[in-house]
């Protein structure tokens, strides 16, 4: 596991639902890097995604990257291409129509 988030419904349950998570990873000898930790984040990215405590957008440098490429020449990079649409395809409507 690379990733993990802890989220509360309520700040005042924050800290319980944090004790709850490291009493879970400690059951299953799960260990944690001290130098990766972050606390108290409203926002960021997180598994590709921008997530806050009000919505989950996609990554502006993702729908970029997309934006910039060039006609796809070959079958290769029409699936690259399409992988590229079906992740975003969650902030697009009717993404299956427009492919």
């Amino acid at each position: 596991m690379n990733d993990m988030i802890v989220k509360s419904m309520l700040d005042t349950e924050h800290d319980q639902d944090l004790w709850k998570t490291f009493n879970i990873l400690r059951t299953f000898h799960m260990k944690l890097n001290p130098k990766k930790f972050v606390f108290g984040v409203r926002s960021g990215k997180f598994l590709g995604f921008m997530i806050s405590s009000r919505s989950i957008q996609a990554n502006p440098e993702k729908i970029q990257a997309v934006l910039d490429i060039k006609s796809s020449r070959n079958i290769k990079e029409v699936q690259w291409l399409t992988g590229c649409i079906a992740a975003l395809g969650c902030f697009m409507s009717r993404s299956a129509d427009n492919c």
